[in-house]
């Protein structure tokens, strides 16, 4: 691949020439092979979503890049991907007239609406062509800031925000800093590039995003944002690029603007346009799809209506267009919106009501939650009465107070919560709040653990926490006891005597029937249900078990490193953190937890009342043939630190298998290999400490291809 030839020809001398030692002609020839290597890996990494060199390494390039414009200031160009750092500060925002408005889109609420926006089309179209049945585009609605990117001769010149469709603000020195926007087009043989260009399309914020700039932004005391549109606005809106360029914002492009007519097969759709947009270097949503008829497109739009808490980024409808350029010509516009689209709006997935009270929820492990109750209030079709709060931090850094009127939003429309007070309704009878500093439910001290944001109940006898516990040990994915559910859990544990998980199997039939709504067949199908989870795979067990950070992918990691359930109990963390998977954290809860004595006493009992503590045959590795001992990592245990070329992690850990070896996350005494590769972290200095052999990424692949030969 040329593009990786160049690269690692750049990498190369970026660590062998200093740019000082560049004469100027050879400094402009370096500095416009970087700017196009440069512009064609944001190509594969904003666009295409498959990058081809690590971070590191294209950082390498962008600072050597950096280096060169310092020594050679004049042949900085207008389009350098140097420009994504941000310039100085702004004095503020000019106001920019657009060429074409950027109109509004009619809103429909329902089916019957967006079917009528339809027949309303093809009514004006059949006076224009004759009776037709035009195909439709559907986008979904990205709930961000509207931008217009002006393009001359392939170079921006010019993004401004939407404004009143009209008349917006100049912000092209933050729309620089946005890495998935061009800052020059994409040369394409195919596409003829007009020398004036517009595309518009939406910046927005990644959900994952937008929660780790809320933490930073609380973790140094500044107020977080309440949500990622708000952010994305923010954000564009700063009169510092610099502050703009450490903002995680995104782009989608959603419409592609030619002066004159559009003429070729290219352009003549609006789908096809939104390909040439991404042929020349912008992203565009990959859910975006074209439909013949009207049926489709709802089904589309009911589809998204349940699956857009699946997004890593907000939508709040869908956008339907009319796909033919010469159509949607046809149709015109009235006086703020197109005729030939429409915008379906989701339900509402927000709302305001008044915050009554503030409650402690105390988890399985003694995490303590709060909770807000609420006047019972409609959101998206369900009534919501209760919503989290995260934790105390969340509650104090957005000032939310007993007696507020909020915002609430269903998280993911399932989960709802507490979004931000409205400030501007306060009376003064709002009450602020604090953490108690006991748990409500057995009144021990709380503690608050280094280096984590939430509360503990530390108790193991804590009630409460017992019950969660109870409900969790006998879900569908740990012990899966059909019928004991949260109503049943708290019932055994206030009448009938649970007070341990190994109590559960101590219950019997006559001790059921003393319960209230307990008949022979109910106690007779949970004693069925108990008996059958004796047998449940190790897996499920430690799953069950409660043990903090310990979901069901690292139990079966667990099971399928130690054979019993005792063997676990006795693995020290240095053993524990060898096993790839399991960090330091994880290893330390599983060394705690098995630590306490009522938890050793436990492991005890259950094994005595029958209930399975060995690995299963299903659960056990594949057993070995004989011909591992001949293979080059037979019985070690390989770390490998940095990138190797060519290679995800996932890869790299089934080669390793292959090779006979057991990948580890950590280095410790018993590392027997670090393989090194590109921009190696600090596990190849451990490595050198304690003396640990050490393997290139070079000799590794040699390895690789020597063993596969």
């Amino acid at each position: 691949m040329d593009l990786l030839r160049e690269t690692r020809a750049l990498l190369k001398q970026a660590a062998e020439v200093e740019a000082s030692d560049l004469n100027r002609d050879s400094a402009a020839v370096v500095v416009d092979k970087l700017t196009d290597v440069l512009r064609q890996h944001a190509q594969q990494y904003y666009v295409l979503d498959e990058p081809v060199i690590t971070d590191s390494e294209y950082d390498k390039l962008f600072r050597f890049l950096s280096s060169v414009e310092d020594s050679w200031p004049e042949l900085k160009s207008d389009d350098s991907p140097t420009l994504r750092v941000g310039g100085e500060p702004l004095s503020g925002f000019t106001k920019v007239r657009h060429e074409r408005p950027l109109l509004s889109l009619s809103n429909a609420f329902n089916p019957e609406e967006v079917r009528a926006w339809y027949e309303r089309c093809r009514r004006m179209l059949a006076i224009e062509v004759g009776d037709v049945i035009p195909e439709i585009v559907a986008e979904l609605k990205i709930d961000g800031l509207a931008l217009s990117l002006v393009y001359e001769n392939g170079k921006l010149v010019r993004g401004a925000t939407r404004g009143d469709g009209t008349t917006g603000e100049d912000v092209t020195a933050n729309v620089r800093t946005i890495g998935s926007i061009p800052l020059r087009l994409l040369d394409d043989q195919d596409i003829r590039t007009p020398e004036l260009v517009e595309v518009r399309g939406e910046a927005y914020m990644k959900k994952s995003a937008f929660n780790k700039l809320n933490a930073g932004l609380m973790k140094s005391g500044k107020k977080p944002f309440a949500n990622p549109r708000n952010a994305s606005a923010g954000s564009l809106r700063q009169l510092d690029p610099k502050l703009t360029a450490r903002r995680p914002l995104s782009f989608f492009a959603y419409s592609l603007l030619l002066p004159g007519p559009a003429a070729d097969a290219e352009t003549a759709t609006h789908s096809r346009s939104l390909g040439v947009a991404r042929r020349l270097g912008f992203p565009t949503n990959e859910h975006t799809s074209v439909f013949d008829s009207i049926e489709k497109a709802i089904d589309f739009l009911n589809d998204w209506t349940e699956r857009r808490g699946d997004l890593d980024y907000e939508i709040d409808g869908v956008v339907l267009k009319i796909d033919r350029i010469k159509y949607q010509d046809l149709l015109g516009s009235i006086s703020n919106a197109p005729r030939w689209a429409i915008a379906y709006k989701f339900p509402a997935a927000e709302a305001t009501t008044r915050l009554r009270d503030i409650v402690i929820n105390v988890g399985r492990t003694g995490s303590i939650t709060p909770e807000a109750v609420l006047e019972p209030v409609e959101i998206g079709g369900v009534t919501v009465s209760q919503a989290t709060l995260h934790n105390e931090a969340y509650v104090l850094d957005r000032d939310i107070r007993i007696g507020d009127i909020v915002e609430v939003k269903r998280a993911g429309d399932v989960i709802p919560q507490v979004v931000r007070p409205i400030t501007e309704a306060r009376n003064g009878s709002e009450r602020t709040w604090s953490m108690p500093a006991r748990c409500p439910a057995c009144k021990n001290p709380l503690v608050r653990l280094p280096g984590e944001a939430d509360y503990y109940c530390v108790a193991t006898d804590c009630p409460e926490q017992f019950v969660r516990l109870v409900e969790h040990f006998a879900s569908r994915g740990a012990m899966d006891i059909e019928g004991l559910g949260s109503k049943l859990a708290i019932l055994l544990t206030e009448q009938a005597g649970v007070s341990t998980l190994a109590d559960i199997f101590r219950l019997r039939k006559e001790d059921l029937l003393k319960l209230d709504g307990f008949g022979d067949k109910k106690a007779d199908n949970l004693i069925a249900g108990i008996t059958g989870a004796r047998n449940r795979e190790l897996s499920r067990l430690i799953f069950g078990l409660g043990i903090r950070h310990v979901g069901k992918t690292i139990a079966e990691l667990l099971s399928a490193e130690f054979e019993t359930l005792h063997q676990l109990g006795e693995a020290g963390q240095e053993k524990l953190e060898e096993i790839e998977g399991v960090g330091p954290r994880i290893a330390e809860s599983i060394v705690d937890w098995f630590g306490v004595p009522d938890n050793a006493k436990l492991v005890e009992e259950l094994s005595a009342l029958g209930v399975n503590t060995r690995r299963l045959s299903h659960e056990t590795p594949p057993a070995p043939t004989g011909l591992e001992s001949l293979l080059p990592f037979a019985d070690k245990t390989i770390v490998v630190t940095g990138t190797i070329e060519g290679m995800s992690r996932t890869d790299v850990q089934a080669a390793i298998k292959r090779l006979g070896g057991k990948a580890s996350s950590s280095v410790s005494r018993k590392t027997d290999l670090v393989v090194t590769g590109d921009s190696p972290g600090s596990k190849l200095d451990k490595a050198k400490e304690l003396g640990v052999s050490i393997m290139s990424g070079g000799e590794f692949l040699d390895l690789i291809r020597t063993t596969q030969s």
